[in-house]
Order: structure tokens, then C-alpha cells, then sequence
């Protein structure tokens, strides 16, 4: 165990991130020598992306730890020297989701064709995107629009201003019973970036906490159930039109605490793997080296 070592995690609200507010809340952190201070932004002020875009989190913010999309992870260590990339996986058992208006034609992954879909873009999904649709249509016939936030998305699928869009859980189930189906489904993967200072036994601490969070979750889910229902009802505050279309205690009971997993060390071979995609798509500088992009803890 490390010793009251203060590490800054910044904490995304979102359902796959609710093991790091475990460990935090119910002192799995403390347990281990770690004195963590989630660091958060308050959703009514986020009108594009979390992460900020324009500043650095271990920099900018003095972050030792964030969580992020794999692919994003990649961009951020080597085009704004963000700290290296340590860990990767998908952390919970929740596929992304394209949805379309029932009246829209659409059918199938096949006929998302040319059809701009919706996303944040610079997050997770903006990269997942990509790479599920290139397994259905020609690379040169993916597109994407920005669209902003779930809630953003959702309004815009609504009112026509765009004939997909992609989402996460709890707000799939939200798309449902807004009447929108499902056409494709495809994992998320995400990283978690550290500092280029932080200590080996740190993170492994910080591991450890979190293995212990995604245990005691998946052991008995129901008993977090209200912890992980909080995250949409920050939605219901922000969009509380969309909220009054639906049923909510049958858009609440339906939903499911997912089935967590640890994050790994990141996978060298992995990385690469997916820095050549984002070379050959010039979402990166040709010249990124992995070697920059991954931290000490890669195996």
C-alpha cells in the first residue's frame, strides 16, 4: 500500500465511469493510501465535451489521472503532450447504439451510407463511429455531424436536424422509449491517461481500488442502482422536454445496472495497432510515435 499520496482523478459522469465514484464515495481509494479528489465539471455548463478541447488536464488542470476514449487518448498524448496513455478496456458491458427515426428508411448498417451521423465530436464515440461503420459501408462513405451532448443528440434526432445519431446507455434506453430504433451496435472502448510523473505504485493502488469498486458492483448491482439512475436524472434537468414525452417510471424500471470490468495495462501491440488506423485516416500526425504516446506502465 502507497502512502497518503493525493492523486486528482477527473471523473466523467457518465454510466461506464461509476466504479471510479465507488471507490471514491465508499473509501476503496483511502484503503490504499490514496487521498483522491475527483475532479468534476458541472453538467449544466458543458455544452460540447468534458474533456476540455483547448487546455490540458495534467497540465492546464493539474490532473494526474483521466479517463477517455481510447482513440482520443492516442491524439491527446501526442498532439497536446497530455500525459501518457497507462490502462485501456472497455469498463462496462455497454455497447454504443446508432439510432434513427422509425419514418427514416434506414434499416440496416448498410443503409448508413452518406448519412451523417451524430455525435460529440473529439470524444469516443466520434472514433468508435468510424470504425463500426467501415465494417458496413466504404471508408469514403462515413460521415458524422457534431451534435454535442445526449440530450443535444436526442433533440436534434427529434426535430430532423439529423437522420442518426449514436448514443450510450442509460440515454439508449431513454431513445427507445422516445420511439427512435436501433440499427447498430458496437463496443466502446476507452483509456485512462496518466501524468508522465506518476508513480508506478500509485496506479497500481489506484487499481487495485477500482478492481475492488467493479467487484462489489457486479456482486450485488441493485445496491448501486440509485447511483447509477443519478446520471440520468442530470439529463432530466437539462432536457426536461424530452423527459416529458415518455413514461419516466417505465424509462427508470427498465433500466439495468450494467456489468462492469477493470481496465488493463495498455497492450503495446494494441496502441499501435490502432495509431496506424489513425494514420491512415489522417486523424493524427504521420510522424506520431507510440513509444511518446504510452506510458511506463504498457507492457
Amino acid at each position: 500500500m502507497v502512502r497518503d499520496t493525493t492523486v486528482r482523478l477527473f471523473h466523467l459522469p457518465f454510466s461506464f465511469m461509476l466504479p471510479q465514484r465507488v471507490a471514491s464515495e465508499r473509501g476503496y481509494f483511502a484503503e490504499e493510501g490514496l487521498d483522491v479528489e475527483l475532479v468534476e465539471r458541472d453538467r449544466g455548463d458543458v455544452d460540447w465535451k468534458y474533456i476540455p478541447a483547448e487546455e490540458t488536464l495534467t497540465g492546464d488542470h493539474d490532473v494526474d489521472l483521466y479517463p477517455i476514449c481510447k482513440w482520443e487518448s492516442i491524439k491527446r498524448t501526442w498532439d497536446m503532450d497530455d500525459g501518457r496513455v497507462v490502462a485501456k478496456g472497455t469498463f462496462a458491458d455497454q455497447p454504443y447504439t446508432i439510432y434513427v427515426r422509425p419514418e427514416s428508411g434506414i434499416e440496416s448498417p448498410a443503409d448508413l451510407a452518406n448519412v451523417p451521423v451524430g455525435v460529440n465530436e473529439r470524444t469516443g464515440q466520434e472514433y468508435t463511429v468510424v470504425r463500426a461503420l467501415e465494417e458496413h459501408v466504404a471508408p469514403e462513405a462515413v460521415e458524422l455531424e457534431h451534435h454535442g451532448m445526449p440530450t443535444d443528440r436526442l433533440r436534434a434526432l427529434r426535430d430532423g436536424e439529423c437522420e442518426a445519431i449514436s448514443l450510450l446507455e442509460p440515454q439508449s434506453t431513454l431513445a427507445e422509449h422516445l420511439g427512435f430504433e436501433p440499427v447498430l451496435e458496437f463496443e466502446n472502448h476507452m483509456g485512462i491517461v496518466g501524468a508522465t510523473d506518476l508513480e508506478g505504485e500509485a496506479f497500481d493502488a489506484f487499481m487495485r481500488a477500482y478492481d475492488r469498486a467493479v467487484r462489489a458492483i457486479n456482486d450485488d448491482p441493485d445496491a448501486f442502482r440509485g447511483e447509477y439512475l443519478s446520471m440520468l436524472e442530470m439529463d432530466a434537468q437539462v432536457a426536461p422536454e424530452l423527459f416529458e414525452e415518455v413514461d419516466r417510471d417505465a424509462l427508470l424500471g427498465e433500466i439495468e445496472v450494467p456489468r462492469y470490468e477493470t481496465p488493463e495495462p495498455a497492450d503495446r501491440e494494441d496502441m499501435s495497432a490502432h495509431l496506424d488506423w489513425m494514420k491512415r485516416r489522417r486523424l493524427i500526425d504521420g510522424t506520431a510515435d507510440i513509444d511518446v504516446i504510452m506510458g511506463p506502465t504498457a507492457q
